[in-house]
């Protein structure tokens, strides 16, 4: 389910902290998209 708004720039900053602080990931695709691939 879409989470019913517009992404905004913060978003996309957690997602970028979240994968320089995460040491464990590596060559990942992380989709910011509110959900709508499950559209």
């Amino acid at each position: 389910l879409p989470v019913g708004r517009i992404g905004q720039p913060d978003d996309i900053a957690d997602a970028i902290a979240f994968l320089i602080g995460n040491g464990f990931t590596t060559g990942s695709t992380l989709h910011v998209e509110g959900g709508h691939r499950l559209i």
